[in-house]
């Protein structure tokens, strides 16, 4: 199964913290920061969302920043993805 997001919203993936820090020192996932920054692995069309035409900015492969508490998670065929609107995003990483 695919996910196919609407309007202005993204489907990103969580890329993986660092487990040791480094001077070599690893952290238990307690100590871990939560990480913000995601790749991103669909958008959506866009369009007039709440009266304002919404360009896309971002594009599939994409790594961004996100907000430390945005989106909503789901959990696909064992995969979690979060789904965001794009306003949510920050910055894209380059």
């Amino acid at each position: 199964m695919t996910i196919k997001p609407l309007a202005d919203r993204v489907v990103i993936q969580m890329t993986e913290s660092e487990e040791t820090t480094k001077s070599g020192i690893v952290l238990p996932g307690s100590a871990q920061e939560k990480p913000q920054v995601a790749v991103v692995t669909a958008v959506g069309p866009g369009g007039v969302v709440d009266g304002k035409e919404i360009v896309m900015e971002v594009k599939v492969g994409d790594k961004v920043l996100i907000s430390q508490y945005a989106g909503t998670k789901v959990k696909l065929d064992g995969v979690e993805n979060i789904i965001v609107r794009q306003s949510d995003i920050l910055a894209i990483v380059e």
